[in-house]
This record gives structure tokens, C-alpha cells and sequence, in this order.
């Protein structure tokens, strides 16, 4: 019998491997600067831009809750992500698309950050649900 290991495997976990780590550094930087956003929102920074007719208009503090606790959720998720655990990946997937929709919403008050951040966030549930569980390390 022969103990050669399949190389194909072992590029797969490679891979998976890189994919997650990958994740979990986006996953800290979305969170962070998403982290950032809210504390400017709450302390009503100048940067923001108002919006008197928007449909999802809520006040500048409100949407700098939502992002600050988005933020602090995607810090966590993003540790936990690092230590390859299957709840980060799930919360992963899920923490990031609720920034991608906050971000997506809040587009009027702040776009070039909006933006960003929703691409970052793409680029996150990529990472975390283009592998495979049987090629997870």
C-alpha cells in the first residue's frame, strides 16, 4: 500500500487555506474601518453629506450605531476567522453581507467609503464560501 499523499489534495488545502486567511485579514479591515465610520457618525463629523430626501434616511447617529456595532461584529468574526472556526465562516458570511447592505443604504451620506466597503465585503464572502469544506485544513 502506498503512503504518497494526493497532490491535488494538499494544493486544495493550500489553497483553502490561503482563501481563509485572506478572509480573515478583509474581514478586520472591514470591520475596522466600519468601526471608524460609526464613531464618525455618532460624533456628527463634517465629512458625511446630507441627504433631505432619501428614502432610508435615518439620523447621521443612527447610522453610526448600526456601523459601529456592524464594525465591533466583524472585529470578532474576523479573530475567530484566524483561529478557522466553522461559526466565523458562518457569521462571516453573514456579518458581511449585513455590511454590505448598511453600506449600500448609507451609499447618499458617504459614497466613496460606501463603496469601498461594499467591495471589501464582497470580496469576503467570496473568501469564505468559494471553499469547500473537505478542503478546509
Amino acid at each position: 500500500m502506498s503512503s504518497t499523499l494526493n497532490p491535488h489534495s494538499e494544493r486544495s488545502q493550500a489553497a483553502a487555506s490561503g482563501l481563509t486567511l485572506f478572509a480573515a485579514v478583509m474581514m478586520l479591515v472591514v470591520g475596522f474601518v466600519d468601526l471608524v465610520r460609526g464613531i464618525m457618525a455618532i460624533v456628527h463629523d463634517d465629512v458625511f453629506v446630507n441627504t433631505p430626501d432619501y428614502v432610508f434616511k435615518f439620523s447621521l447617529a443612527g447610522w453610526g450605531w448600526v456601523h459601529l456595532f456592524l464594525g465591533i461584529a466583524a472585529l470578532m468574526v474576523g479573530v475567530g476567522l484566524f483561529r478557522v472556526s466553522l461559526w466565523a465562516r458562518v457569521l462571516g458570511v453573514a456579518v458581511a453581507s449585513l455590511l454590505l447592505i448598511a453600506n449600500f443604504l448609507s451609499i447618499p451620506y458617504y459614497p466613496l467609503w460606501s463603496i469601498v466597503v461594499i467591495a471589501l465585503s464582497a470580496f469576503v464572502i467570496w473568501g469564505l464560501c468559494v471553499v469547500r469544506p473537505e478542503d478546509s485544513p
